[in-house]
C-alpha cells in the first residue's frame, strides 16, 4: 500500500464524516428553548452551587479500584487459556499478582483505604 493510497483513505474516511455531520445538520429538525438548555440533573433543578469539591479519598479509592479491574482483564483470558499456555505462564501470573498486591499492601500502608 503506498502513501498515495493511504492520503487517499484518510481523504475519504474525513469526507465520509464530514458528509454524515452535514447531512444531519441538515436533515434533523431543530428548537432551542429555554427549558431545552438547562444542565440535565436526572430531571431535577439543581440547588446551590453545582461546582463541589469532592474529598481526595474518593479519587484514591477509584484509582485503586480501577487498578484492581484491570487486573482482571488480564486474568481473565489466562484462565481461558491456562491449560496450553503451561506452567511458565502461571509462574508468571503469580509474579503479577504478587506485583498487584505489594501496591495494595502500600496504599494500606500509606492510609489510601481509610475512609474519611
Amino acid at each position: 500500500m503506498g502513501i498515495g493510497a493511504l492520503v487517499l483513505l484518510v481523504i475519504c474516511g474525513v469526507a465520509f464524516c464530514g458528509m454524515g455531520i452535514l447531512v444531519s445538520k441538515w436533515l434533523a429538525p431543530t428548537s432551542y428553548n429555554a427549558q431545552k438548555l438547562e444542565a440535565y440533573e436526572c430531571g431535577v433543578p439543581t440547588e446551590g452551587k453545582s461546582w463541589v469539591q469532592y474529598n481526595v479519598g474518593y479519587y484514591l479509592f477509584a484509582l485503586i479500584f480501577l487498578i484492581f479491574d484491570v487486573e482482571i482483564v488480564f486474568l481473565f483470558p489466562w484462565a481461558v487459556v491456562l491449560r496450553e499456555v503451561g506452567l511458565v505462564a502461571f509462574v508468571e501470573i503469580l509474579i503479577f499478582i504478587a506485583i498487584l498486591f505489594l501496591g495494595l499492601l502500600y496504599a494500606w500502608k500509606k492510609g489510601a483505604l481509610k475512609w474519611q
